[in-house]
């Protein structure tokens, strides 16, 4: 019997080379809490981020928000962060607020066996 696996082709690509175009400005955060499963990222997702991308309007970033660091929807258009969730409420980005961008994200990666190891490497 033929393999199950023999349907599919190896790529021969390096992850790096496909997810990273400029790797002295891109760093890899954990996604935390579930205002961007609509977009599809999940909580303890890879968030793959890259700081030299100017953002373009409604693009999902990572910023410090506040204090916070928080991976939204941002409405360059009327200076909003959006949620991919209806539970979670736009947020205008105000005169005070701290806001300082820390990248575009680019893609997310689930890990679906041994998330435990994955959360033991974290600081």
């Amino acid at each position: 019997f033929e393999s199950p696996a023999a349907e599919y082709t190896e790529l021969g690509l390096s992850l790096d080379n496909l997810l990273i175009a400029n790797a002295n400005a891109t760093f890899i955060g954990l996604a935390n809490g579930s205002s961007m499963e609509k977009v599809g990222i999940y909580s303890g997702d890879l968030l793959i981020v890259d700081r030299s991308q100017k953002p373009n309007n409604k693009d999902i970033i990572v910023a410090n928000f506040n204090g916070t660091f928080v991976c939204k929807i941002i409405d360059i258009t009327t200076g909003t962060l959006l949620s991919a969730s209806d539970e979670h409420a736009p947020v205008k980005i105000n005169e005070g607020d701290v806001f300082q961008l820390e990248g575009v994200v680019i893609s997310a990666v689930r890990i679906f066996k041994d998330r435990q190891r994955l959360m033991s490497c974290l600081p």
